[in-house]
């Protein structure tokens, strides 16, 4: 049995979470905030939320060695003992972390080995230095080609680079219509930086292009995927799995990263910039700078996004964590070599 903790800002890790369970040949046991997604096929433990409207928290970060665990917080306590109790019945051989310094410490605390999923960004406070020290296996969705600089040698020591993967990779990309001047926006699901007012003017210094918005005010769309197929150009903030979708759908793309805790999409933009894989930009461009960004995406094109997503990371991430569940089962254990 494997654990896999999955965080609830945004949708980026449970969509990741989703595509490893699919290749997965152990059985999986989801736990997370968010409710349990109709193509599941493991069990599900839904946790009690650890923060909210009116959430006291009286030193969350426990004098800056952790990230959230605010005093006497009655929803922490509970999601806590739940993973515990469940640690404590179903025995797991390993436990996925995407991502929770706690989670993650709690789980080896408990004697159980631990596969954390790897951030970009600087992750030399405390708390990560914790989780990273600790995990047995780090995941980095990521291609090694455009590894993380800066990390601990111990840290490249374990870490598997599965490339960029989406629920996407396989699917069939239908060839781009040959008018041409579409743009797809992408706002995301975890916050924009960028306001209505700001997308209105990029559009009206481009009437050539045809703007379709997701996210923000404007909705969201539950398969992106004829929409990023079909546009010339794909706007995007450079979230880990909005990259990801991105470039399995080998769009060419203006990617401008967004404020994030630990500069987490700065540091996947400037991996992008070394690799020429998009066009990428700093900040939300002016008006007047709308016109040349998209002809030189346009320009670049998305046959590139191979190199960053092969399309097989799922497969891969999916088989490390089988191993590993083999590897570290304890003696007279049932579990099964992967096929």
């Amino acid at each position: 049995m494997i654990g896999y903790y999955i965080h609830h800002q945004g949708l980026g890790h449970l969509h990741r979470a989703r595509c490893v369970a699919r290749h997965a040949q152990t059985p999986i046991t989801g736990m997370s905030c968010l409710p349990r997604p109709a193509d599941w096929s493991g069990d599900w433990v839904r946790l009690a939320p650890d923060a909210g409207p009116g959430t006291a928290a009286a030193d969350p970060t426990a004098h800056g060695r952790l990230h959230w665990v605010p005093r006497h917080h009655a929803g922490l306590r509970t999601r806590m003992a739940d993973i515990a109790q469940w640690i404590e019945h179903a025995a797991p051989e390993l436990l996925v972390c995407d991502v929770s310094v706690e989670v993650a410490t709690l789980a080896r605390l408990m004697g159980t080995p631990v596969v954390v999923a790897a951030m970009r960004g600087d992750r030399n406070d405390p708390g990560h230095r914790l989780a990273y020290d600790l995990a047995d296996t780090l995941l980095a969705p990521w291609p090694a080609l455009a590894a993380e600089p800066g990390w601990p040698a111990g840290w490249y020591d374990k870490t598997v680079h599965t490339g960029a993967f989406s629920r996407y990779d396989g699917c069939r990309r239908p060839a781009r219509p040959e008018s041409g001047g579409e743009v797809l926006l992408m706002l995301g699901a975890g916050g924009a930086d960028v306001d209505e007012a700001e997308v209105r003017r990029a559009a009206e210094a481009t009437p050539d292009w045809k703007w379709t918005v997701l996210g923000g005010a404007c909705g969201w769309a539950e398969d992106p995927w004829p929409l990023l197929c079909r546009a010339d150009v794909v706007v995007t903030h450079a979230g880990q799995n909005a990259v990801a979708e991105c470039a399995a759908a080998r769009a060419p793309a203006v990617v401008i990263p967004q404020s994030r805790p630990h500069g987490e999409q700065h540091a996947t933009a400037r991996a992008l910039t070394a690799a020429s894989l998009a066009t990428v930009c700093d900040r939300w461009p002016e008006p007047s700078e709308w016109p040349a960004l998209l002809a030189r995406a346009r320009q670049t094109g998305g046959e590139r996004w191979d190199r960053w997503a092969p399309g097989d990371g799922a497969v891969l991430a999916a088989r490390v964590i089988d191993t590993l569940a083999t590897r570290y089962a304890p003696p007279g254990s049932s579990v099964a070599p992967p096929q």
